[in-house]
């Protein structure tokens, strides 16, 4: 199971949520099931964001 809460500590390099978005898109070749369980903190997050990074992860 891939944990957004993960993604972000395994890299302190993401600025944008853009970048974010790809990173989730990228991993999601590799896993099954995405959890989201923090909110990401970057200025760009949008408001549905959550829908955002489920749609890239499926």
């Amino acid at each position: 199971m891939l944990y957004l809460s993960e993604i972000l500590l395994q890299n302190p390099q993401l600025e944008t949520f853009d970048e974010l978005m790809a990173l989730v898109k990228e991993r999601s070749k590799s896993e099954i099931f995405f959890r989201i369980d923090v909110k990401p903190q970057f200025g760009d997050t949008p408001e549905n964001w959550e829908d955002r990074l489920e749609a890239m992860f499926t």
